[in-house]
């Protein structure tokens, strides 16, 4: 995701836990041979953690070894911090215990303690093993105020975020692909990051997303994966060559019966860019009729909605990808860089949709944020 105050909360946090878990141990086992394996585990995650920027996956010759090495680096600090966490409460906990607790009570406390410990192990790997794959179709319906008649009922199918990379392969987009043309689709759109790194196979994803139906088509925007690969005219070209329209600061129309869809598209806007967001694109504005925006980052919903458009469809968020609610409230990473993380979303007569979308990228599960295949319904409000 592009935001760097993410990252340098993350270096700083699992810099602070890690050596929080390395003083605990040599405090524990104060030899030697424990003081130079911590060392080389120390230097093995720092190298592994640095392999989850992009940079670094460019020069890597072995295909996936990069994306391998950071996600299990990313999965231990995840699980590591989330222990770290655990212990200092039970650790709290056992302190407060008098001396006068009952035996028996105290071998429940600390057995029920231990499984704690080892609940965020549990969490990640059910996130992993299990939902990570856990492809969920959700239909949304859409008001929106003077919708033509003929436009009323407009089914639209939205991917994004695919990520085909090794941790999502190309059978399990299969069974996406297969499950969305189940949805008699009027249109469909992709909203960008097709794969994630510079050995990830691009024409395979095009190929299996070639096999989408709709009625009127398949039209997409580029995402940040493109852009950080170098990969966006290749995209474009590879893309048309399968039937897929993507859409470079430029506009297409759509008739359905006597109203027309509108539909433009931007390459990824970086959020250090955000004072001049969407740059241009009022041009692409048609009077008249219901114009919708593809647009890889949601954070530009407001000046969306400024320039006129009716409708944005974005990614980026994959929902969070690791999710906890509390007290009614989300808590994950991308709220960092954009209020706008997964779900519907107005301002004035404007709509944005912002999709969990199907892969992950670095750590290689989905805590509370299934992947999800996107059925929009324009209806009139």
């Amino acid at each position: 995701m592009d935001n760097y105050s993410l990252d340098i909360s993350l270096i700083v946090i699992f810099t602070l836990v890690q050596w929080r878990i390395t003083s605990l141990i040599l405090a524990a086992y104060p030899r030697p041979w424990v003081r130079r394996a911590a060392l080389a585990f120390n230097v093995f995650l720092v190298v592994s953690y640095v392999s989850t920027f992009p940079a670094v996956d460019a020069v890597v010759p072995v295909p996936g070894i990069a994306i391998t090495l950071g996600a299990g680096a990313l999965a231990y600090f995840m699980t590591a911090t989330g222990v770290l966490g655990i212990y200092y409460v039970l650790r709290a906990a056992r302190k407060s215990l008098g001396a006068e607790t009952n035996p028996t009570r105290r071998r429940v406390l600390n057995a029920a303690g231990n499984a704690l410990l080892v609940s965020p192990f549990a969490v990640v790997g059910y996130g992993a093993l299990v939902q990570r794959t856990d492809f969920r179709i959700r239909e949304v319906d859409i008001p929106m105020r003077g919708l033509p008649e003929d436009l009323d009922g407009l089914r639209l199918l939205q991917l994004s975020d695919i990520h085909l990379s090794a941790f999502l392969s190309e059978a399990e987009l299969a069974r996406v692909i297969d499950a969305s043309n189940e949805l008699r689709a009027h249109v469909a759109f992709f909203t960008g990051d097709l794969i994630s790194g510079h050995t990830d196979p691009l024409d395979a994803c095009i190929k299996q997303l070639a096999r989408v139906k709709s009625d009127a088509g398949i039209l997409g925007c580029m995402g940040n994966h493109e852009r950080y690969i170098h990969a966006e005219n290749y995209t474009e070209r590879a893309a048309a060559s399968a039937g897929i329209r993507f859409l470079r600061h430029g506009a297409t129309r759509l008739r359905f019966g006597n109203a027309t869809l509108n539909i433009a598209g931007s390459d990824f806007e970086s959020r250090r860019n955000r004072a001049r967001y969407l740059a241009g694109m009022e041009t692409l504005i048609e009077p008249g009729t219901v114009n919708l925006l593809l647009q890889h980052n949601p954070d530009v919903f407001p000046a969306a909605a400024r320039k006129g458009y009716n409708l944005l469809l974005a990614g980026h968020t994959h929902g969070g990808q690791v999710t906890v609610e509390i007290l009614d409230q989300s808590i994950n990473p991308a709220r960092f860089f954009t209020p706008y993380v997964y779900g519907l979303y107005r301002l004035g007569d404007s709509a944005a949709y912002v999709t969990r979308g199907i892969g992950t990228i670095g750590i290689p599960a989905r805590i509370g944020a299934p992947p999800e295949i996107s059925l929009l319904r324009l209806r009139k409000a």
